[in-house]
C-alpha cells in the first residue's frame, strides 16, 4: 500500500509519460524520484488519449519501473490536458417587455441559457473529437446589456430586451473517459484529477498574484499551452498546435539528422557552445551553438509568434503584465526575447520558470530542476491541495457526472443532464400583432412561468449548491396566456368634444373602425386586426358617428326626376351653418361650435312650375249675365304615381314626375 505521506503522480504528455513521487511531510514536499517513458507510437492528440491500450502500456511500464523501488502503487493523481479544454464565447437576448423587474433567478436562467449555448457552438467546431458532451469548468460573465445598452447589473430592472456575454470553458467528456479508462486498466485509482493548467498556476503563481494579468505557458513536444490570469482568476486557457518539436525538425532539416539525433543536439543547445554532430551520411562536424541557432531562427520566430498570437487572443487583442514559460520546449535558445518582442514586453517580463520557482520544494539530488518538471510536479501537489472530484447527481432520476472543478449547483446538474433550460422554462404565450392608425403594435402573450426545481423534495432555484448523491427533479414551467386585449386598450384618456346642432347638445367621442368596419371600445381584437381610431373630421362625419341620418338626407342637393330625367334643384336645397356661416359638409368644426340646418319651404306644383317656365293652364275671362267668369284649360299636367297633381300639392325629394302637354284649344261655353 502506498504510504499516507507519498504521491504518486503522472503527466501523461503527447510525447512521454512522466512518473513522479512526491513525499509531503509539515506542508514540504519532497520530489524522491522520477521516471519518463517516450510513447513508441503516436497515441496522444492534443491532450486526448486517442490509443487506450498502447497509453495504459507505457503508464504500466512507468508504474512498474517505480515500484521497484517505492513498493505497491495503487493510486495516482492525474491531470486533464490544458490544450483539450475549449474557451468559447457566446450572447444571449431574451425579451422582457411586459415582464415584472427581473429577478436573480431569471437573471440565472439568462447566464446558463449563454453557456449552454456557448457549449453548442464548441460541439460545433469541435465536432471531429467525436464527441457532443461537454464538461463546464467555469464561465464568466463580460457584460449585461439592457435595451442594447451595458449596465452594471439586471437584477430589478425593466425594459423591453435583456442581454448577456459570457465566456465559459468546456471539458470535452471523452478526455476524461480515456484517461480513466488507460488507468483502469493499468491497475490504477484516481486518486485525485486536476486540470493541467491549474496544477502550473497553483504551483508558480500563488492566489495572492492572480489578480496581476499573467499569462503561463507550457511548451510541450506538440504542444503549447496557455492560460491566463486577472482579476484573482483563471480568465482564459488556449492552445496552439506549435512546440519544441517545430525546433527539433528543423535542427534536423538543417543539419541532416535523424530525428532522436536532431531532439538531442537540441537539449545540448543550453548547455554548450560546441556540440559534435554525425550527419545522416556519417559525416561527423563540430558545430558552434550559435550557428545551429541562426540557422533554426525563422523556426524560434515561427513558435514566438504563433505563441504570442494565441496570448494576444485570449487576452482580448492586449499583452498581459508578464509571461512565464515552462516546460521542455521552453529552454528553446532567444524564445524569451522572441516573445517579449511580439509581445512588446520588456525582456525582463518573460521569463523560464524551473522548480526552483516552488516554494516549499526539495528535490532528489538526481532530479534536474529544469522548467520541464513544473507541470508533473505542479500535478502532484495541485491534485492533493486542489483536488478536482466526480459527483454524480440525480435529474429526474438520470445519473449526471459532473468534474468537480468549482461548487457544483443545481443549474450545472441541469448543464450536466442535457436539458435544454429555454425548453424547460414555459413559453410565452402567442402576442397580436394589431395595426393601429397604420402603426404596427406588438400585444406580447403572458411570459411563461419558470420551470418547478425540486432539490431532494425541497424546492430549489438554480444556484443552490449539490453534493453527491443529491437528487433533483425538475417540472417544466407552465405556457404563458396567449394575448388578449381589448380596443379600449389601446384608447388612453379618450378626449370627447361638445358641439350644438340646432340648438341641442351632444358629446362627440371618437369613431373606431375595425377592419373598415364600426366598432366597440370593448371589442376583443383578433391577430392581424387593422385599427382606425380618430375624431370626425369634418361635419359630415360628425352627423354619421351621431347617427343623425336624416339631417344628412336634408341636406343633400334637392333631387327630382322629371320625365324619367333626373332633374337638381339647389334653390330648394337646405342650408348648412357653422356659427351662422354657410358651410359645406367637408367643413371642419371645433369644441363648442353651433351648427344649424335652415331649411327651405316645401317645393309645390306651383313653385316647381315657376322654377320650370312651365304654363299649368290657360283662361279667358268672360262675363255671363253680368258675372265676371274666368274659364281655366290644363296646358301642362304634373302626375305622380299616376295622379294629377293640383297647384298647392307638395313635391318631395326624390319623387317621380311626369309632365303632361296640352295644346291650346277654343274655348266653348
Amino acid at each position: 500500500m502506498q504510504e499516507k505521506n507519498k504521491i504518486f503522480a503522472l503527466d501523461i504528455g503527447t510525447r512521454s509519460v512522466v512518473g513522479i513521487i512526491l513525499e509531503e511531510a509539515n506542508q514540504q514536499y519532497y520530489v524522491s524520484d522520477i521516471f519518463i517513458k517516450e510513447h513508441k507510437e503516436r497515441a496522444m492528440l492534443d491532450g486526448q488519449i486517442h490509443d487506450v491500450l498502447s497509453v495504459s502500456k507505457v503508464i504500466k511500464e512507468v508504474k512498474e519501473q517505480l515500484e521497484k523501488k517505492h513498493g505497491k502503487l495503487t493510486k495516482v493523481c492525474v491531470a486533464a490536458a490544458g490544450r483539450a479544454l475549449k474557451t468559447e464565447k457566446a450572447h444571449v437576448t431574451i425579451s422582457i417587455k411586459g415582464k415584472p423587474m427581473i429577478t436573480k433567478e431569471d437573471i440565472l436562467h439568462l447566464e446558463l441559457s449563454a453557456v449552454q449555448k456557448a457549449q453548442a457552438i464548441a460541439a460545433e467546431k469541435y465536432s471531429s473529437l467525436k464527441s457532443h458532451y461537454y464538461y463546464c469548468v467555469g464561465y464568466s460573465v463580460f457584460n449585461y446589456q439592457l435595451d442594447g445598452e451595458e449596465i452594471g447589473n439586471l437584477i430589478d430592472q425593466q425594459g423591453n430586451e435583456a442581454s448577456v456575454e459570457i465566456i465559459a470553458t468546456f471539458l470535452p467528456k471523452v478526455v476524461v473517459e480515456s484517461l480513466i479508462s488507460a488507468l483502469q486498466r493499468s491497475d490504477l485509482e484516481i486518486e485525485a484529477l486536476t486540470l493541467e493548467p491549474i496544477a502550473a498556476i497553483n504551483v508558480l503563481i500563488p492566489s495572492s498574484m492572480r489578480r496581476l494579468n499573467v499569462a503561463l505557458v507550457d511548451i510541450g513536444a506538440g504542444t503549447s499551452d496557455i492560460a491566463l490570469t486577472d482579476l484573482g482568476t483563471v480568465t482564459a486557457y488556449g492552445m496552439v498546435p506549435i512546440a519544441g518539436d517545430e525546433i527539433t525538425e528543423a535542427i534536423s532539416d538543417q543539419l541532416l539528422l535523424d530525428f532522436p539525433i536532431a531532439e538531442e543536439t537540441k537539449r545540448q543547445l543550453v548547455a554548450r557552445d560546441t556540440i559534435i554532430i554525425q550527419d545522416i551520411l556519417g559525416f561527423e562536424t563540430e558545430v558552434t551553438t550559435e550557428h545551429i541557432i541562426e540557422q533554426v531562427s525563422p523556426a524560434i520566430d515561427k513558435l514566438a509568434s504563433a505563441i504570442s498570437k494565441e496570448i494576444l487572443l485570449l487576452n482580448n487583442g492586449k499583452p498581459p503584465k508578464a509571461v512565464m514559460l515552462v516546460g521542455g520546449g521552453s529552454q528553446t535558445p532567444k524564445i524569451t526575447e522572441r516573445i517579449a518582442k511580439q509581445l512588446q514586453l520588456p525582456e525582463n517580463r518573460v521569463a523560464i520558470r524551473g522548480t526552483d520557482a516552488i516554494q516549499s520544494l526539495v528535490l532528489s539530488d538526481q532530479i534536474p530542476k529544469g522548467p520541464e518538471l513544473i507541470t508533473p510536479i505542479g500535478i502532484a501537489i495541485a491534485a492533493k491541495q486542489t483536488p478536482v472530484h466526480y459527483v454524480t447527481a440525480y435529474v429526474n432520476d438520470q445519473p449526471v457526472r459532473l468534474f468537480e472543478v468549482k461548487k457544483l449547483t443545481v443549474g450545472d446538474c441541469i448543464l450536466g443532464s442535457g436539458m435544454k433550460l429555454s425548453q424547460l422554462h414555459g413559453k410565452p404565450g402567442m402576442a397580436k400583432m394589431i395595426t393601429v392608425n397604420e402603426r404596427q403594435i406588438t400585444v406580447p402573450g403572458e411570459h411563461g412561468k419558470p420551470p418547478v426545481i425540486m432539490k431532494n423534495g425541497v424546492e430549489a432555484s438554480l444556484d443552490h449548491p449539490i453534493n453527491n448523491g443529491d437528487e433533483i427533479s425538475i417540472i417544466k414551467g407552465k405556457d404563458g396566456a396567449h394575448a388578449v386585449v381589448k380596443i379600449k386598450e389601446f384608447l388612453d384618456d379618450i378626449p370627447t368634444k361638445k358641439v350644438y346642432i340646432n340648438g341641442r347638445s351632444y358629446n362627440v367621442s371618437m369613431i373606431i373602425k375595425r377592419n373598415g368596419e364600426s366598432a366597440s371600445e370593448n371589442d376583443l381584437l383578433e391577430d392581424r386586426d387593422s385599427l382606425e381610431i380618430y375624431f370626425p373630421k369634418n361635419i359630415e362625419e360628425l352627423f354619421l358617428s351621431l347617427n343623425l341620418f336624416d339631417y344628412l338626407q336634408e341636406l343633400k342637393p334637392f333631387r327630382i326626376n322629371i320625365d324619367g330625367k333626373e332633374t337638381f334643384l339647389p334653390s330648394q336645397s337646405h342650408r348648412l351653418l357653422l356659427n351662422d356661416q354657410e358651410v359645406k359638409l367637408t367643413q371642419g368644426f371645433q369644441n363648442n361650435d353651433q351648427i344649424s340646418i335652415k331649411k327651405k319651404s316645401p317645393l309645390t306644383v306651383n313653385n316647381l312650375a315657376k322654377l320650370k317656365n312651365l304654363r299649368l293652364n290657360y283662361h279667358i275671362n268672360i262675363t255671363f249675365n253680368g258675372q265676371h267668369i274666368k274659364i281655366h284649360k290644363p296646358l301642362t299636367e304634373v302626375i305622380r304615381s299616376g295622379k294629377i297633381l293640383t297647384k298647392d300639392e307638395i313635391i318631395h325629394y326624390g319623387d317621380m314626375i311626369e309632365l303632361k302637354s296640352h295644346k291650346i284649344e277654343e274655348f266653348i261655353f
